[in-house]
């Protein structure tokens, strides 16, 4: 038996983001329908290099597709290294041997994906008539998470927030130039928040740096830059007029954006709605009004990365993608 080994621009050709955030769906569904096997995320943490190393393995029973995502973050890279902040790679297995089937590049599947998961909870928590997106971050996960969220909203306006003036009016320039849409970069978080229809969030921060205050009824926030112990972006009033949907609660309460609220005694398990998976699977209702103010907290689940990679690798078999590797050999 060979292994198929696929690199990052072999992926891009094999898969478009509507395909990834149908695989990302399907993740969610069949993760609410407990045919899932996955512990939540081990992290190893690098304090003195200011980042850490996550383990996500994963098995899908019925549909046959286990295998395992080994992730870095570390924020200083792009400005330290010239390496991206996000890095992994996925390894699929054979659940009936236990052969690696697939190695391939987890960097460009993680950034896909988790936009895709803000492509999924914006289709089902989002108000219909939602026009206007309002981005904080403008990093690489603040553009797979637009490109998504574009895929199911038809966006008229979108408003760029970051700490860095060059690189918000370089992300806004690039939006308008390549996709039509007016796009501006705001000099504050709250030029970027009053008003928008729809919030993604998307940044390390570990302060709140959203205000609940800012938020009009019937916004659909996005927050998926908490994703470790310690991180928040939402300020914790938020909660208390908000539906809040997460993606894991085992994950969520660790290390998404209610991390800290429930860590406070701020936030219990019965004050979170559901999942995502609960809703698409018609568990639990999502948005019941216009006047609601939803909140979809967003950790990043090994079921998405695995789903993904299986359609990739099912694509690259029927292409002839990739280059075969004998590990036995």
């Amino acid at each position: 038996m060979e292994t198929i080994l696929l690199n990052q621009s072999q992926i891009k050709e094999l898969m478009s983001m509507k395909e990834i955030i149908e695989s990302v769906e399907t993740a969610f569904e069949v993760h609410a329908q407990r045919k899932v096997e996955m512990p939540p995320k081990e992290y190893l943490f690098f304090k003195k290099f200011r980042g850490d190393l996550r383990i996500m393995p994963c098995f899908i029973r019925g549909m046959n597709e286990s295998g395992v995502k080994c992730v870095t973050v570390h924020p200083d890279n792009p400005r330290k290294y010239g390496l991206p902040t996000v890095m992994g790679v996925i390894e699929l297995i054979d659940p009936q041997t236990g052969f690696p089937i697939s190695i391939m590049d987890g960097t460009w599947v993680t950034n896909m994906r988790t936009g895709a998961a803000a492509g999924v909870a914006t289709k089902y928590l989002a108000r219909d008539n939602s026009e206007i997106l309002g981005l904080v971050g403008a990093g690489v996960q603040a553009l797979t998470g637009f490109e998504a969220i574009n895929e199911i909203m038809d966006i008229k306006e979108v408003r760029v927030s970051c700490r860095t003036c060059e690189t918000r009016e370089h992300f806004a320039k690039h939006i308008s130039r390549e996709y039509g849409i007016d796009a501006r970069a705001t000099e504050t978080i709250k030029e970027a928040v009053v008003g928008a229809d729809v919030l993604l969030t998307t940044t390390p921060s570990r302060e709140p740096i959203v205000k609940s205050g800012w938020i009009s009824p019937g916004t659909h926030i996005n927050a998926m830059g908490a994703d470790a112990p310690g991180k928040q972006e939402l300020d914790s009033h938020m909660f208390y007029k908000s539906k809040i949907f997460i993606d894991c609660w085992e994950q969520a309460s660790h290390s998404g954006e209610i991390n800290i609220p429930v860590a406070e005694g701020i936030l219990r398990r019965k004050d979170i709605q559901g999942t995502i998976g609960n809703v698409i699977t018609g568990q639990i209702p999502g948005r019941t009004s216009d006047e609601d103010i939803t909140i979809f907290d967003s950790t990043g689940l090994a079921v998405q990365d695995i789903v993904t990679a299986w359609s990739i690798y099912k694509k690259a078999l029927q292409n002839g993608t990739g280059q075969k590797m004998n590990f036995l050999g």
